[in-house]
């Protein structure tokens, strides 16, 4: 996607014009929200990433052992490859295009982050504050968009956008297998009688 797809690309339509390809980085969690704001927000984020993967990892390898329903552990896995896909995204993303950093990107430019670059277009440059780099600090690219309003006649939703995130796959696989936990819990956690 990064590298056949640039930030000045219109969106692409997948299916009709309501489900399109677009390309966006973001330097937060799913579908673009953020943990704070910073270089700090963005690491405690990583390492929350981390410890989240090694405790359902070993949950999952737990529920193996108990026998656990297949339908259950599949939920669950799906739920460790999102979160999983975006760390990886967070993890090597700036060593693998480090060289197309670009400041004068917008998911590029973070306030109160302390870290300076030169942003030339058209001839000037200024200095804007721009996300650190590194280990942890890259961005996710998200690509999928829903393109779909509200008929006008909903009160207070109408004409605006069913949802307007831009998301990708890990923050797919993570919201199909949360809902699914919430839907199925009774079937997942049957209470034990007494």
């Amino acid at each position: 996607m990064k590298t056949s797809f640039s930030f000045d690309d219109s969106s692409i339509n997948l299916l009709g014009d309501w489900f399109k390809l677009n390309y966006v980085e973001n330097q937060g969690m799913a579908f673009g929200a953020t943990l704070g704001g910073g270089m700090w927000g963005k690491l405690l984020l990583s390492i929350f990433r981390i410890v989240a993967i090694s405790a359902i990892t070993y949950y999952i390898i737990k529920q193996i052992k108990q026998k656990a329903k297949i339908e259950f552990l599949i939920v669950t896995a799906l739920i460790l490859a999102g979160a999983t896909g975006n760390l990886i995204d967070s993890m090597f993303y700036d060593f693998i295009f480090s060289a197309d950093f670009d400041p004068c990107l917008s998911y590029n430019r973070l306030e109160g982050s302390g870290n300076w670059a030169e942003c030339t277009y058209y001839g000037s440059s200024e200095l804007v504050e721009v996300r650190h780099q590194g280990f942890l600090f890259g961005n996710v690219v998200d690509m999928f968009q829903f393109d779909a309003t509200w008929p006008g006649w909903m009160p207070w939703l109408g004409g605006s956008q069913v949802f307007p995130a831009i998301w990708n796959v890990a923050d797919a696989a993570i919201s199909i297998g949360v809902i699914m936990v919430l839907i199925r819990q009774r079937a997942y956690f049957p209470k034990s009688r007494k």
